[in-house]
């Protein structure tokens, strides 16, 4: 992760373009979705109000997201973060891109705190983890709720299982 004031500098045609070819590729290869729809968010609040509020969505982030809509990918946006979260909006794609920690995490962990799963991708191995993070501060209390960290070992097994990986219960 990076501080907030580095994520401009750090958004660039090459890495997004990359990282949406990975995540469509995942969306094919281990959720097994044949046609893969994926919103992407702006940077800036209303995705820049036509270059008023910031320039990355005209610059960067919408000629990356044409460019592979030209090879087929089903790609919306750059969308305005503050309304790509709600019921009716989710049922237009299968995963959302953000462009930095807070505005995906949020909605995510307000959807689903307790159940919520990370998964690395782009990885030579499977990865998931509780949401939430490693909760040091409950460790040994006996308080914590294992939901998350069930939920990551049942998507790492279902995922396993799809990519053929021999798996035992």
């Amino acid at each position: 992760m990076f501080p907030l004031a580095d994520v401009p500098r750090l958004i660039t045609a090459g890495r997004l373009t990359r990282l949406l070819r990975l995540v469509h590729a995942a969306l094919r290869e281990d959720w097994g979705l044949e046609a893969p729809r994926i919103a992407v968010a702006g940077l800036n609040p209303h995705a820049g109000e036509d270059g008023r509020m910031g320039r990355e969505e005209i610059e960067i982030i919408a000629p990356a997201i044409e460019a592979l809509r030209a090879e087929g990918l089903d790609l919306a946006g750059p969308l305005p973060a503050d309304t790509m979260f709600h019921p009716e909006a989710r049922a237009g794609y299968d995963l959302a891109v953000c462009m930095y920690h807070d505005q995906a995490l949020i909605p995510a962990k307000t959807l689903d705190f307790a159940g919520g799963v990370n998964v690395t991708l782009g990885l030579p191995f499977l990865r998931t983890s509780p949401d939430h993070g490693t909760a040091f501060g409950l460790a040994g209390r006996g308080v914590a709720d294992p939901s998350s960290m069930i939920a990551a070992l049942r998507l790492a097994a279902d995922l396993a299982r799809r990519r053929g990986v021999p798996w035992r219960r």
